[in-house]
């Protein structure tokens, strides 16, 4: 009895000291800035099911993130749209309820504080973010990779105890460059505990579509005798073969979808409306002098 008793004991200050690391790890940072307005209304135009949103975050945890991965994006999001809905109509009512008309345009992502969630695509308004397409994904695929990420909204952020948290309060300079990939990947490996890229990154796994696969070259001769995967243009001389191998989603970041070639890059606010033009831009060192009053 007394076992227990201090065992409940444990796991209770366990408990409140992961409660105090998330709060403070999760805290805003002030020097956050947006480098250009996101035009929503465009992103709702010309976003579609199945791609991933890449944010760049204002938390402590965004920052260990950022170094670690040596990229400008800490969290992903896979874009569902009305998908929830659609599947499901009885959670049409309190998806409106919380959301409104932004009940239409929802991702799947796993935060800290509450585990993986549906959230409102107009919720990374303010935030610096890069969407990411995979290419050439088959309709009957991608509705597989909706069923798997709608499936996890529910499931726990993978925080197996506060230990896994004390590394973000360690000087990430200090990880060498090695381990910083392995530094990122922490938790109790549980099927219903996830992290944000990994939630994403399971999902397209079921289609066994690539992200970052890891490429293993094979000697030529090896080339003709079983099919194997191309690398170059064949017309040029350049061709290789080699196998592909799956990496395991816990080790994905949201870097791995900007740097991967099987995703595009979707540029929403202004060359996708094909309206840029550089000629017209009105520099501030071009600017005409602000009129001086009279008097002044």
């Amino acid at each position: 009895m007394a076992r227990r008793e201090k065992s409940g004991i444990v796991a209770w200050l366990l408990d409140r000291m992961s409660d105090w690391a998330v709060g403070l790890l999760t805290k805003p940072i002030k020097s956050y800035a947006l480098h250009i307005p996101n035009d929503i209304a465009a992103l709702k135009r010309h976003i579609r099911k199945g791609d991933v949103i890449l944010v760049e975050g204002n938390e402590r945890i965004s920052e260990c993130i950022k170094y670690l991965t040596q990229s400008s994006w800490s969290h992903s999001a896979l874009y569902v749209g009305d998908e929830p809905i659609r599947r499901n109509p009885e959670m049409k009512a309190p998806l409106v309820a919380q959301f409104g008309e932004e009940a239409n345009f929802l991702v799947v992502e796993a935060i800290v504080e509450a585990g993986v969630v549906l959230s409102p695509l107009a919720k990374y308004r303010d935030f610096n973010i890069r969407v990411c397409r995979p290419f050439n994904l088959s309709a009957a695929d991608l509705a597989d990779v909706m069923d798997e990420a709608i499936r996890s909204v529910g499931d726990t952020y993978d925080l197996r105890n506060v230990i896994d948290l004390a590394r973000y309060f360690l000087p990430v300079t200090l990880v060498p460059p090695r381990f910083r990939r392995r530094a990122l990947q922490f938790g109790s490996g549980e099927p219903t505990r996830a992290i944000c890229s990994s939630v994403i990154a399971s999902s397209f796994n079921r289609v066994k579509f690539p992200i970052v696969p890891n490429y293993e070259q094979l000697p030529p001769p090896a080339a003709p005798k079983r099919k194997l995967w191309p690398i170059g243009s064949k017309t040029t001389g350049g061709s290789q073969y080699g196998t592909l191998r799956m990496v395991s989603p816990t080790l994905i970041t949201p870097r791995d979808f900007d740097l991967s070639p099987y995703f595009e890059i979707i540029k929403f606010n202004i060359i996708e409306n094909m309206r840029f033009d550089y000629h017209k831009i009105l520099w501030a060192d071009a600017a005409p002098p602000a009129p001086v009053k009279k008097g002044a």
